[in-house]
């Protein structure tokens, strides 16, 4: 199985930026880590052994980013408004640089947003904001509004709330998304949502299975006995799944 590392000083983001290359061909799998979480974490979580075969094939191949949650979403060294427009500068060089690279990379494939935990947060958020760019989502265990605390994790904002936040909270800016042309796009996504059914997160992930059922937007929704938070549920999720 090929294992590239990659890296470069990003103009966007004004800092240098690792990511981690699985495989040689197939469907391009755009992978966020947990909350925090290294560009690294995917194959140290024992993820990238589960695919091994589906990589090897040629069916599949990873591209691992890396996180800035710290200074970012996560951090608390900073104000709410700055913590959302860092996460807003991360997603352009997602969408500037990361992107393009993969598409030089393996030219004209089939794009899967991905993401575990916080990941999973960041894989929706994306395809729903850039559905022209994507294929398919594929998310576990994820939190889809940060705003509000829950009885295990904070709010992430502070109760500060402002547009930003809005348009990057699937559990807001979905339910009142009335623009016909982007819901098109939307809608030609496949979308695939996977949840413990002891998860902390389980009402948001509740919330937006139905808000993608009232939007008309097909997709598939599971929930796993039990917390299913962690790297052996996710092992069992992504052979499945992926």
């Amino acid at each position: 199985m090929l294992r590239n590392p990659h890296g470069w000083y990003s103009p966007v983001l004004e800092r240098h930026m690792d990511l981690l290359v699985y495989g040689h061909a197939g469907a391009r799998v755009l992978i966020f880590p947990t909350r925090r979480g290294r560009f690294y974490e995917y194959e140290k979580l024992g993820l990238v052994e589960a695919l091994r075969d589906k990589i090897e094939q040629g069916w599949l191949q990873l591209i691992c980013v890396d996180s800035i949650d710290a200074e970012s979403l996560y951090s608390e060294s900073i104000p709410p408004a700055e913590r959302i427009q860092r996460h807003i500068a991360y997603e352009a060089y997602i969408l500037q640089e990361v992107l393009p690279f993969s598409e030089k990379l393996n030219p004209g494939s089939f794009l899967i947003s991905h993401g575990c935990s916080f990941g999973a947060f960041h894989a929706v958020n994306i395809a729903l904001r850039h559905p022209e760019q994507f294929g398919k989502v594929v998310a576990f265990s994820g939190r889809y509004n940060l705003a509000v605390p829950t009885s295990e994790f904070r709010g992430l904002f502070d109760d500060y709330y402002d547009e930003n936040i809005y348009y990057h909270t699937p559990n807001h800016f979905l339910p009142n998304l009335h623009d016909e042309q982007l819901l098109a796009k939307i809608r030609k996504l496949e979308f695939v949502i996977v949840i413990g059914s002891d998860d902390p997160f389980l009402e948001s992930n509740f919330q937006l299975e139905r808000d993608l059922t009232h939007k008309g937007i097909s997709h598939e929704f599971y929930v796993w006995e039990g917390r299913a938070h962690q790297a052996d549920a996710w092992q069992k999720m992504v052979d499945i799944y992926l």
